[in-house]
């Protein structure tokens, strides 16, 4: 068996007084898939940054097999540094890297490598340090959390390329359905500690449960022998008086047992305040129509929706879907059709931009709106330390600044933020963005028990298939499409996914030039970077293809090949029609981009 590509021992770290990493263990072996999971900051991206080289422990030993090469995913990509995203994106290419997949990329994830980073959106940021970490295709990938910001066509897109890459991956994500399509085994961060499961994603969460079940009856069974043991030393027989010292060792020896083992952190008791009931017809749109600029938006869409619907709304970014909401909800005016809102609606939006806090507060000023130390939750009134703990953060962050929490705890704290008013609408803006999976558990909980009406706009397909009874999907040029059910029983009725808008555009361009119609002619102006890249690998690409041609040529020119080995003159023969096919492609590929380049000039 092959030595592993890269492996952690004993692994130890400590930040100020706390441990966060206790004899640590890790191993990548070639082709692996594993994926990290635990709560937020149980030390996952620690730990995965200590694998990258990018941190070192205080103890253990990190060893890497020579010549493996590795690329790793922040969560925050930093763009600061380059003028443009093509700049950054070639920047990562080390050594023998050629980045010939770095069109591929660009195109796939809608880049043009013109963008500035100093405007770029966090989707924008995501995509290419995606491309930047994907083209070299390493021995081994580490992505910490690659899906956040990500529309559901590019993570569907992301999940195909990552399962056809050869490279080991190493990953932190808390999408599930990305995780069991993507891993085959799976590392527990648990209380410091790394649990190894030999198995992917889709079966950790039962061996999770048996697991603690286990330890609470192991936790039980000890506390039985210490109150047995006790009663022995305090009620033994009078032949005894004299304590027998070993079982007094042992005594206190089961009860430092008892104070060395690590409890596990309580739950989110997440809670949300219930309006009074709304009308039985919460909103009824019929034909409504919505453009912007001459651009549809929403085309001729009609939905009605009832107390205690579960709605969710999917489609690419740009698609209009936070149009397609504020049309339900009163807040933009049709161009055409009829908006009819119900009565006694008391909406709660909650989204996950976390536009509304500022980075300056402490944790207990946001949770009080800046003022004493209540919170108010409906009609009651909380002390914040406690209602803090129903969010699971601890009574020395009251005073910690918004700015020094980690991505998750600004999600858990604008739920908490939210959750506090009451409502009878309850609007669900992208919550699943760095919320950890037993958070996403109670949140959907939350929903399922909520007794007012739900809308949820979200790109993650597990908590959508949880969550909503009724999915609203975009089908290109404005057209929305309500379907019975979650995402995966909208894929099953439509016989496909949400797809990009660049796709369908291409689909549409496909059916146009099948019918009989002409190609667009080729853009006038600049050639974008990831043209000229293009137009400077074509002929290197070429040449290689040539000299395949060539062996090839040569290879069947020889007359006993075929009596020989017939099976092998067929498959060269497959090989040389394959390369023709591809030299062709790249020679009227070259020739329009010489075009556009005569164009641009």
């Amino acid at each position: 068996m092959a030595p592993p590509l890269l492996t952690l021992a004993n692994i130890s770290l400590t930040f100020g007084t706390t441990p966060l990493l206790e004899n640590a263990e890790l191993s990548v072996m070639a082709r692996d898939r594993i994926c990290l999971v635990g709560r937020n900051g149980s030390g996952k991206s620690t730990l995965l940054k200590i694998a990258a080289g990018l941190v070192e422990a205080d103890d253990g030993t990190r060893f890497v097999q020579p010549g493996t090469t590795i690329r790793y995913l922040p969560q925050e990509p930093d763009l600061s540094a380059f003028k443009t995203s093509g700049a950054y994106i070639e920047a990562g290419l080390i050594g023998a890297d050629d980045g010939a997949r770095i069109p591929y990329l660009m195109d796939a994830l809608g880049l043009t490598g013109e963008e500035d980073p100093s405007v770029m959106s966090g989707g924008e940021m995501r995509r290419a340090a995606l491309a930047r970490t994907l083209a070299p295709e390493p021995d081994i990938i580490m992505l910490d959390e690659p899906t956040n910001h990500l529309d559901l066509p590019a993570i569907e897109w992301l999940e195909g390329e990552l399962s056809s890459l050869s490279s080991s991956i190493l990953l932190i994500s808390h999408d599930r359905r990305f995780l069991e399509n993507l891993s085959r085994r799976t590392i527990w961060m648990d209380r410091g500690e790394t649990r190894s499961l030999g198995k992917g994603f889709a079966h950790f969460e039962d061996w999770r449960d048996e697991f603690l079940e286990q330890e609470e009856l192991d936790r039980h069974k000890l506390d039985r022998k210490i109150n047995r043991e006790q009663h022995w030393i305090v009620h033994g027989v009078s032949g005894r008086r004299k304590r027998n010292v070993r079982r007094v060792k042992e005594l206190a020896g089961l009860r430092q047992q008892v104070r060395d083992q690590k409890q596990v952190v309580g739950s989110a008791a997440i809670t949300v305040t219930e309006g009074q009931n709304s009308g039985k017809r919460v909103a009824t749109l019929e034909n409504v129509s919505k453009s912007f600029d001459g651009r549809p938006i929403v085309v001729d869409f009609s939905v009605k929706i009832a107390r205690g619907d579960r709605l969710g709304i999917v489609g690419p970014n740009g698609s209009g879907k936070t149009t397609l909401l504020k049309l339900l909800m009163g807040e933009h005016e049709a161009d055409s059709g009829k908006v009819d809102l119900g009565v006694n609606l008391q909406p709660l939006i909650v989204d996950q931009k976390r536009e509304s806090l500022n980075p300056e507060w402490t944790l207990s000023e946001a949770m009080t709106d800046n003022g004493g130390d209540k919170v108010s939750v409906g009609d009651a009134s909380v002390h914040v330390i406690r209602y803090m703990k129903d969010f699971l953060f601890l009574p020395e962050q009251a005073r910690t600044p918004i700015h020094a929490l980690s991505g998750g705890e600004r999600g858990r704290l604008q739920l908490a933020r939210g959750l506090r008013l009451p409502s009878n609408l309850l609007i669900l803006d992208e919550p699943t963005n760095d919320l950890d999976l037993e958070t996403l558990d109670l949140l959907q909980e939350l929903v399922a028990d909520y007794k007012g009406t739900v809308v949820v706009v979200s790109h993650d397909r597990d908590f959508l298939d949880r969550t909503v009874t009724r999915t609203i999907g975009f089908e290109g040029d404005g057209k929305w499409q309500v379907y019975a059910g979650g995402y995966s029983d909208m894929v099953d009725q439509r016989g496909r996914g949400v797809q990009a808008r660049k796709l369908a555009q291409k689909e549409a361009q496909k059916a146009a030039k099948a019918a009989g119609g002409v190609s667009a002619p080729a853009p006038k102006g600049k050639l974008s970077y990831k043209h000229k890249f293009r137009l400077e690998q074509l002929p290197k690409e070429m040449e290689g293809l040539e000299l395949k041609k060539t062996a090839l040529e040569q290879k069947m020119a020889d007359g006993d090949f075929f009596q020989r080995d017939p099976d092998g003159f067929n498959k060269a023969l497959a090989d040389f029609q394959v390369i023709l096919g591809k030299l062709e492609a790249c020679e009227e590929e070259w020739l329009e981009l010489e075009v556009m380049k005569d164009a641009a000039e």
